[in-house]
């Protein structure tokens, strides 16, 4: 068996694409994880990373590099993870996930081979940020244009990220999306007089959730919002009050309901109980301007109809599959006006059309991509 070191700074309780990256290659494969926290999980080996605490001492220090460009002393500071180093075994391969793990992982690699996988352009992950632009913009350009051509290959989760990186830095990345497995399962019925709309993942400031929420006034009484929704466990104080601002906000509208998170492996089956799946994220940032979550996909896996703000690649699968309304723009007003004309008959017609697009669209056909990326590179 290959040896295969996984590098993700994060929690991989929370991290449905690295947790599909270990599922793709764990029959074949020896598997190595490191990252912040993990369940345990006979189909890996867990190495966990303990984050260095920025007091404001470092903060101070870190900025001041990082404005006169002293990359390389800034980024030890900022991720340092001598835990990596400690780690035996000669790997076969090193998968590094997201710009921040590219750098431990060449330090790391020896005659190993070197894969890529890009969550976001990390160029301009947060470029809605005045801070991050002065700071952190400058530094993920240069880990981009250092290491970028040093990887072996590259992967990443749609085309508008995909073509940025080719344009930006002259390389390839090829498409792997967020897809959820095939669920057999079978879409619920809709009743015309309770339409049920559903949200589920993290709720942080800059995705506005209170958007779905203002329009709740704006629907007729037919519908009903459910939130499935919790806060980040590292929230700055800001994030961690923004939950509880949009449970004030909603507190005197009886249409909509918070309920408890459940468990990732339980998310599809339990959604799976409403009618609608809802997205309205403002582009912001180019990466939500090319947002391809998760949770998209766990609509369809669910068989739901879904309802979304114009984020192009999204809004290509909805009007391609006959999945959804798309509206014309992000205000609230706008998606409000495309649910309010459907009927119950339209909803079941797309929930219908969910059940081709999740036999079509799914992990076990990423799965097939990313072994054969994988084979090739270790047959090289």
């Amino acid at each position: 068996m290959s040896k295969i070191l996984i590098i993700s700074l994060s929690n991989l309780k929370l991290d449905a694409r690295v947790r599909r990256q270990i599922y793709f290659l764990k029959d074949n494969h020896q598997i190595t994880v490191a990252c912040f926290d993990a369940q345990e999980d006979s189909n890996f080996t867990f190495v966990k990373l303990t984050q260095r605490k920025l007091t404001l001492p470092i903060k101070l220090v870190a900025a001041s590099l990082l404005l006169f460009r002293c990359f390389n002393v800034a980024f030890r500071l900022l991720y340092s993870y001598p835990q990596l180093k400690l780690i035996e075994g000669n790997f076969d391969l090193i998968i590094a996930n997201d710009i921040e793990s590219l750098p431990l992982a060449y330090e790391l690699k020896g005659e190993a081979k070197l894969l890529f996988d890009a969550h976001e352009y990390s160029p301009r992950q947060f470029e809605d940020k005045l801070i991050w632009r002065i700071l952190f913009q400058p530094l993920n350009k240069y880990l981009c244009a250092k290491y970028l051509s040093r990887a072996n290959a590259m992967t990443t989760i749609g085309e508008g990220i995909a073509n940025e990186y080719q344009k930006q830095f002259n390389v390839k990345p090829v498409v792997i999306n967020n897809a959820a497995p095939f669920r057999e399962i079978a879409a619920r019925p809709t009743d015309e007089k309770i339409i049920h709309l559903v949200h589920h993942g993290i709720a942080i400031p800059s995705r506005r959730l209170e958007l779905m929420i203002e329009m709740m006034n704006h629907l007729d009484v037919r519908f009903y919002l459910n939130l499935f929704v919790f806060s980040p466990q590292a929230a700055n104080q800001k994030t961690q009050g923004y939950l509880f601002w949009l449970k004030e906000m909603a507190r005197n509208n009886d249409r909509v309901k918070f309920i408890e998170p459940v468990k990732f492996e339980e998310v599809i089956e339990t959604i799976n109980q409403y009618d609608i799946g809802i997205i309205l994220v403002p582009p912001i940032n180019f990466n939500y301007k090319n947002g391809l979550g998760n949770k998209f996909f766990d609509f369809i896996q669910a068989r739901l109809a879904i309802a979304i703000g114009p984020i192009p690649e999204m809004a290509a699968i909805v009007k391609q599959y006959g999945l959804g309304v798309v509206s014309k723009d992000f205000t609230p007003q706008s998606l409000a006006l495309e649910i309010n004309a459907l009927s119950a008959k339209n909803i079941n017609s797309f929930k219908e059309n969910a059940e081709i697009a999740a036999k079509e669209i799914n992990a076990e056909k990423n799965n097939v991509i990313m072994n054969e990326i994988v084979s090739q590179l270790l047959k090289a």
